[in-house]
């Protein structure tokens, strides 16, 4: 009996020991590079912990301007220090005399260091590119100055960018047959996400020394230099944001106090969004929260600024002759309008002074004749649809706005056989939803004569060298379009608004540089025990003869006794017109 125990035990034993071995076999030999559920590469963790590392870039792509300069990040010269000068003897005073800074200083920065750091830590010395070769060509282990891509907190067009995260799951079902590591980041919103297989790590760059026991460096062994093995990477996003109008007009936002809204600045003859401020603000320490939503791309009622449709419409029918007058003492519905009394206007005036009466009536006329015709005149001036560019990238469909909200006009057909919702419709109210971004480029479209073009927010993909991986070039939007002739009468009506005394844009007459627009307040859903709120707009473009800029100012659901839309479209103008002077 106790000889049978002893055979068990042994038994036990070697199979424990074979299944030890086994296991240490698959570790050592199957699973060095992908070992767990976490993917951990051992080789790679083993090597760090006898090493020393700074990472200088993570290898995503970065953001750009359209001038070449950096979005979301700043690269800058700075003083790379290893702890492990804490125990060797090292010319401190010749580093202390090239940076201008006491040897005090960086010995008590070294000795508090238990890894690599940057010299100044969240305010770094912004080295010159004289004292960056002066002190690399010392060749001081664990001393170096290098230029390191730091990201910002707050980025310019932080909503238009977008963020990253680093989700497993999202990983693997986003890029099954990729072995991503669990540092990789990907794209989660914004222009992150629709161009995340570009801007995709290729590799981390990093200064890796190898170091001892005591953490002191291994005789024989340099501190090295490691970057992606593939040059061309990490690439370059190059937008159309000019960084310098972008930050301005955020701090313009904020000034006039724009809780929600914001405003879409376009470059009319490229297409190109030169701004795009989104509030409320992105908060870098909840980017899921409520700033992460980019309010330039999402459905809000437009209000008047939609009767810009309506007047294009009431050109091509000619329902509107220079002498036929308006009521506009009336409400919509035929009423004494007891807050606006504007009395008799003609079709011009009408439009100037934002008349609801004048629109209600052309607009039942009209859509006895063609019933869907505020549908098809939203759709030649593109609001409806998308906006933003998108086509095929090497045989890959690339839409360059993450989830830019499409337009409309009603709800239903039945609708368009309601008088008083037409009525209602045709001065952006009822069903209407349109983005800011597709107001914006309806007043670009009115600008180049009738001529719908997609949006960009970029305008190529760079590799690191410059060369160039995609350039999208401009595109047309589908669909019929304005004639010139109704585009030309257009510019006259959006020009008046600014040029009549009551017209609701008579307080940008006085600017540096003409401007044409329109006006427009929209009610909200009224909630049940609060007070009405509104949005509201201004939309134009400019210079009135030469047009180069479209631009929406907007701020939704805001309070009745809130300041209009317009003194915010003044202050990018004057903005503008103070750069093109410089």
């Amino acid at each position: 009996m106790k000889k049978k125990r002893m055979r068990l035990l042994a038994f036990l034993l070697t199979a424990c020991m074979l299944i030890l071995i086994g296991r240490l076999a698959y570790i050592q030999l199957v699973s060095t590079e992908s070992f767990s559920k976490h993917d951990v590469n051992l080789i790679e963790a083993s090597v760090e912990q006898r090493s020393q590392i700074l990472k200088i870039d993570d290898g995503r792509g970065k953001f750009y301007d359209r001038n070449g300069e950096p979005l979301a990040h700043e690269e800058i010269p700075t003083l790379v220090l290893f702890p492990f000068l804490k125990k060797m003897t090292w010319p401190i005073d010749e580093i202390a005399s090239i940076i201008g800074k006491s040897e005090s200083e960086l010995k008590r920065a070294i000795e508090q260091a238990d890894e690599p750091f940057v010299f100044g830590g969240d305010d770094p010395i912004e080295l010159t590119a004289s004292q960056s070769k002066a002190i690399n060509q010392l060749k001081i282990p664990g001393v170096f100055a290098v230029n390191e891509k730091l990201y910002h907190n707050q980025t310019p067009a932080a909503q238009l960018i977008g963020t990253t995260n680093i989700s497993d799951a999202e990983k693997k079902k986003r890029y099954p047959d990729m072995n991503l590591s669990p540092e990789t980041k990907i794209g989660n919103s914004g222009l992150q996400r629709t161009f995340d297989e570009f801007l995709l790590s290729n590799g981390e760059s990093k200064l890796v020394f190898h170091v001892d026991a005591s953490g002191g460096p291994m005789f024989g062994v340099d501190v090295k230099y490691v970057e992606p093995a593939n040059p061309l990477y990490p690439v370059k996003v190059v937008t159309t944001i000019d960084k310098e109008i972008q930050e301005k007009a955020e701090k313009l936002v904020d000034e006039r106090g724009i809780k929600k809204g914001g405003l879409v600045l376009i470059d009319i003859k490229k297409s190109e969004i030169v701004a795009m401020v989104s509030r409320p603000a992105m908060n870098i320490k909840d980017p899921n929260g409520s700033g992460a939503v980019n309010m330039m791309l999402t459905q809000k009622a437009p209000g008047s600024v939609f009767k810009t449709v309506t007047a294009a419409a009431a050109i091509d029918h000619e329902a509107a002759s220079p002498s036929r007058t308006f009521n506009c003492n009336l409400t919509i519905k035929g009423k004494t309008d007891e807050q606006r009394e504007l009395g008799m206007l003609n079709f011009e005036s009408s439009f100037a002074q934002s008349c609801n009466r004048t629109f209600a009536e052309l607009s039942q006329e009209i859509a006895e004749k063609e019933p869907d015709f505020l549908e098809t005149y939203a759709e030649k001036l593109g609001l409806i649809g998308e906006t933003g560019w998108q086509g095929d990238v090497y045989h890959t469909k690339v839409t360059q706005l993450y989830h830019e909200q499409t337009g409309k006009v009603w709800n239903d057909d039945d609708s368009k056989k309601n008088s008083n919702m037409i009525a209602q419709t045709a001065i952006g109210q009822q069903n209407v939803q349109t983005t800011p971004l597709a107001i914006a480029n309806m007043m670009a479209t009115i600008a180049r004569g009738g001529k719908k073009e997609q949006v960009k927010a970029v305008s190529k993909v760079e590799f690191n060298n410059s060369t160039t991986v995609v350039d999208f070039k401009d595109q047309s939007m589908g669909g019929e379009t304005l004639s010139p002739y109704t585009a030309m009468k257009m510019q006259h009506l959006l020009r008046k608004v600014v040029t009549e005394d009551k017209g609701t844009g008579a307080s940008l007459r006085d600017l540096p540089v003409e401007v044409a627009g329109k006006s427009g307040t929209a009610q909200t859903v009224i909630k049940e025990g609060k007070s009405q709120k509104l949005n509201k707009w201004f939309a134009g473009y400019f210079p009135y003869k030469n047009p180069q800029y479209a631009l929406v100012t907007v701020s939704f659901e805001t309070e009745e006794n809130s300041s209009s839309m317009t003194p915010l479209f003044s202050d990018i103008v004057k903005v503008l017109y103070s750069k093109n002077q410089d």
